[in-house]
Order: C-alpha cells, then structure tokens, then sequence
C-alpha cells in the first residue's frame, strides 16, 4: 500500500512544486538589472582590456571588472534620478579607476597598480557609453 500511494501522490507533488518554484519569481527589481548588466560590461571589458595588455588572467580580470562595474553602478545609484539619467562621464571613468586599482591590490594583483587603473577606466567608460546611449536596455 505503500508503494501505491508513494507511485500517486509524489509525480505530482514534484510536479506542483516545481511550477510554483518558476511562478513565483516572476520579475526581479530593475535596480538588480541594472547592477548585474553593469557588473557584467566590467567584467568583459576588463577581460579584453586585460588580454590586449598582457595583464593578470581571465578570472581575475573578470572579478575586478565585474567589481569595478558594480562600483560604477553605485556611484551613480547613490545619485537623484535627474542624474543617473544624465551620467557624468568623468565621475564613472575616476570611480571605475579607483575602484580597478583598489581591488587588484585586494587580489593580490598590487604590483601593476597604474594598470588596474587604467583597465578601472576603461570599464568605467564602457559603461558610461552602454548606459548614455542605452545600448543595453
């Protein structure tokens, strides 16, 4: 009797939990969209900026441009809503800039500090193009 019931009712417990699993999430936050596509423009950005120069690996150029990128979002997250629509592209080339320096010397990738700057500044202003002329929707 056991197996008879365990054969009925568990297909379809399985089944009912996992459509209210992917009904639930229905919309994430838009401020988390924003902050995750920014994130992710650092992270290639860097990871090219990283093999043109001969810098670090993958990953971590990846982690610090995807760091920068979030960084950059806050920055101008933090800002009233007039602002963040129009971006001030020296504010996100000297956030993205600082923040690139500051966690390669976190990662212990210290020892090219003008070159994480450098990269920092190139996320930052990819990601000021992206989001100016809303490539990226």
């Amino acid at each position: 009797m056991n197996n008879i019931l365990k054969r009925a009712l568990l297909p379809s417990l399985m089944a009912a939990s996992l459509a209210g699993v992917t009904i639930v999430p229905a919309k994430p936050a838009a401020a988390d969209d924003q902050v995750l596509r920014d994130a992710g423009i650092g992270a290639v950005t860097n990871v090219v900026t990283g093999a043109v120069r001969g810098n670090g690996n993958v990953l971590g150029n990846a982690v610090k441009g995807g760091v920068t990128g979030a960084a950059v979002n806050g920055a101008n997250g933090l800002r009233n809503t007039r602002n963040r629509r129009h971006r001030n592209a020296a504010q996100d080339i000297g956030v993205g800039a600082g923040t690139s320096a500051v966690t390669g010397v976190i990662t212990g990738d210290g020892r090219d500090t003008l070159g994480n700057a450098i990269d920092g500044a190139a996320v930052g202003g990819a990601i000021h193009l992206f989001n100016q002329w809303q490539i990226i929707s």
